[in-house]
């Protein structure tokens, strides 16, 4: 199951919605910190990229 589920990550149309989900995650943070943390907040958008779907 979890290969599975790797693999569906791991297609082009996995990698768009888990783009989707965390560009959504991204922007709901900096609007609760109103941008004050902006760079945290990309850094740890790219580091959770990173460890999800295609590169």
């Amino acid at each position: 199951m979890m290969d599975k589920a790797k693999g569906a990550l791991n297609s082009d149309k996995g990698e768009k919605v888990s783009d989707s989900a965390l560009d959504k995650g991204e922007q709901f943070a900096d609007k609760k910190t109103g941008g004050t943390h902006d760079a945290q907040i990309d850094k740890g958008r790219d580091a959770a990229d990173g460890k999800i779907g295609n590169q």
